[in-house]
């Protein structure tokens, strides 16, 4: 499968080293996508490139995901979060940036767009609210907690997550998520992650936020799009209308997706954020 020409780099950022995605030039203010927690930079390749006619885009690797590296000292603090971006941001020498962030790409983008309120000219939030909706919670749970150390293939794999194994772009995708292990392959994911939710499956407590997230949201002042997934059982309709009383520079948009916004309607999303980049 070809892929957009894009460039690949990596940026160190305290305990970690960041990989990335690069498209397009210097031009218009640059845009950082931030993925979500079952997905990576690899997803947003296609709205990269779309969106790089004219400006630096770049899509990274969250630490602990992707080709990034793992946080030796198991640190995945919002503040870590939020010093990666801090850190991209330097190495490309970007005083402003439009920052992108979806599910918990959104939490993360949110939270440093709260304290550098300086650095942001303007944040989208693709299906994400500071409460995930039950159903959606709920599923993520079971599904990480429930990933092996290895998949015995590539097809176990495919038919863990219910995908369609006779879809090529499908498959790619999900041989690019994976990594060769000692007994098959291994989502490319720090393990902390899906431990975290095997605890929460055993003592049905969730972690607590270290943060207020509607406070949070409630605090930027820099132009808020929020595009939302119709069939999403992530975003309820009654955040939706919550998050848009909470900041009155908050737009809201939704497209006839579920979560995955970007796999599922990328000529609708792509559509969305040129219209308001």
């Amino acid at each position: 499968m070809t892929l957009p020409a894009h460039e690949t780099g990596t940026c160190p950022s305290g305990d970690v080293t960041i990989h990335y995605r690069k498209f397009g030039k210097p031009g218009a203010t640059p845009v950082l996508i931030v993925h979500g927690l079952s997905y990576f930079s690899y997803d947003w390749i296609g709205v990269a490139d779309a969106l790089s006619g004219d400006r630096e885009v770049v899509a990274q690797d969250m630490r602990g995901f992707g080709d990034s590296t793992w946080s030796p000292e198991k640190d995945y603090s919002l503040k870590a979060f939020a010093g990666d971006i801090d850190a991209l941001l330097a190495h490309f020498g970007w005083d402003k940036v439009i920052l992108i962030g979806h599910s918990m790409g959104g939490r993360n983008t949110t939270f440093y767009t709260s304290g550098h309120g300086d650095k942001v000219e303007k944040l989208i939030l693709v299906d994400w609210s500071p409460k995930n909706a039950k159903a959606g919670s709920d599923r993520v749970t079971k599904s990480v907690a429930g990933v092996p150390d290895a998949f015995a293939s590539v097809d176990a794999a495919l038919d863990y997550y219910g995908h369609d194994k006779s879809n090529p772009a499908v498959r790619a995708r999900m041989e690019a998520y994976l990594r060769p292990v000692d007994g098959g392959f291994s989502v490319k994911r720090d393990t902390v992650f899906r431990d975290r939710f095997k605890k929460v499956l055993e003592t049905g407590e969730a972690p607590k936020q270290p943060v207020d997230l509607w406070e949070t949201l409630a605090s930027i002042s820099c132009p808020v799009l929020v595009v939302r997934g119709r069939k999403s059982d992530m975003f309820s309709e009654e955040n939706a209308v919550r998050m848009k009383q909470e900041n009155d520079n908050l737009t809201l948009v939704e497209l006839d997706t579920g979560h995955n916004v970007a796999g599922e309607d990328a000529a609708g999303l792509i559509r969305e954020l040129r219209a308001f980049v």
